[in-house]
């Protein structure tokens, strides 16, 4: 990583902070405190429909998860283990909490979880392992895993028996598992009809069950001054032939790191990045909305895609079922954007109209955050996979 140069006054404020080239998890823009104050929506005194940061152990949420943070003697700089919320109504803990619990799934509903965790290794050293035995899901997927071969894990091949790796070319860079309990019928790590195989390591895990297909990614990103954003339109032209094909088979649940922001209530300061910033441009966001609504006009440039004729729908569920929340699953590291709540909704379930019924649950687990600068995703279906 490139050393970081000092910036001061209006240059500081403005500075974006652009994906790094070799994680490519940094995103958003800096703002004054006028933006900021503009621009979020104030707290309500608690965070809606989540856990709650609690460093003493003795708030417990009615149906929601409990969490006891670790103290500043175990590294949260202070602020880490306190149960203050951002502007945006999200937690301020810069650590795992040690000891957290979320509500049990109920019978006949299967558990998936979705988590960029910022290399494998690293999280395993700051709490990784508090968030998977706590939330115990049946189907767990990760992406940016950055690991060179299939990892020798005890524990986590206890937990799940069937462990699928996406492994990218290029070391310590990318990456996609999904972990499940529940053994698919096939595995694909494949995205047919792309031109560059090697562009597509690392990326994509496709497992089909009885009922659905589930498709795990770590989307491309646009890259530090918009430099991939052709290689994103490339990604995003054929996934969307891709996922279309599936649907047309049976349901699709779409999960993992997006790398999009799909509307203005994803980001905190949409309009500094809009255009500027990779995962918020006019092409990014209108090619996720015409996965989501294939009526949808192509572009100028394109031509009216037949993956698109007789399509069906999708839901980009937390969305829809938080259709006023500013919440946000990545938080960057540097200008305290934990703390202040600025943030972006980058990892998210989406999946095929007709499977929406069978939702019964997604939230943000917006406590658990340190291990990685992402915050996990998690969604509850109806049903056997």
């Amino acid at each position: 990583m490139p050393p970081k140069r000092a910036a001061s006054g209006k240059a500081k404020r403005k500075l974006e902070e652009s994906p790094d080239p070799e994680t490519e998890s940094s995103f958003g823009t800096e703002s004054d405190a006028e933006a900021e104050a503009a621009e979020q929506p104030k707290a309500k005194g608690r965070a809606s429909k989540k856990a709650k940061v609690d460093p003493k152990g003795a708030g417990k949420a009615k149906g929601k998860a409990k969490a006891t943070a670790p103290t500043k003697k175990e590294g949260d700089g202070g602020e880490g283990g306190t149960s203050e919320l951002a502007p945006n109504g999200q937690p301020t803990n810069k650590v795992v909490p040690v000891h957290v619990s979320f509500p049990p799934r109920e019978e006949c509903r299967v558990r998936i979880a979705t988590w960029n965790i910022c290399g494998l290794a690293a999280a395993q050293k700051k709490g990784f392992k508090y968030y998977v035995d706590a939330e115990d899901p049946d189907v767990l997927i990760l992406t940016e895993t950055k690991v060179n071969n299939e990892p020798v894990d005890p524990a986590l091949s206890s937990r799940f028996p069937h462990r699928y790796w996406a492994i990218a070319d290029k070391k310590t860079y990318s990456g996609t598992a999904i972990l499940s309990k529940i053994k698919p019928i096939s595995v694909n790590t494949t995205l047919p009809g792309h031109p560059d195989p090697a562009a597509v390591k690392g990326r994509i895990v496709t497992l089909e069950f009885a009922s659905c297909w589930l498709v795990g990614t770590y989307v491309v990103n646009a890259g530090t001054g918009l430099k991939t954003l052709d290689a994103k339109k490339e990604w995003n032209k054929h996934f969307t032939a891709y996922i279309r094909s599936l649907d047309r088979q049976k349901p699709v649940i779409w999960a993992g790191d997006l790398n999009v922001a799909p509307t203005e209530k994803d980001l905190a300061h949409p309009k500094p990045n809009w255009n500027k910033t990779p995962g918020y441009t006019e092409a990014e966001t209108s090619a996720f909305a015409r996965i989501l609504d294939p009526s949808l006009p192509p572009p100028d440039s394109e031509p009216t895609s037949e993956a698109n004729e007789g399509a069906s729908s999708f839901v980009d569920v937390w969305r829809k079922t938080h259709p006023d929340l500013r919440h946000y699953t990545y938080f960057g590291y540097r200008f305290q954007c934990r703390s202040k709540g600025i943030g972006w909704r980058l990892d998210m379930f989406v999946v095929s109209e007709r499977l929406e019924d069978r939702v019964k649950m997604c939230e943000i687990r917006s406590e658990i955050y340190g291990a990685s600068d992402h915050c996990p995703v998690t969604l509850e279906l109806e049903g056997a996979l």
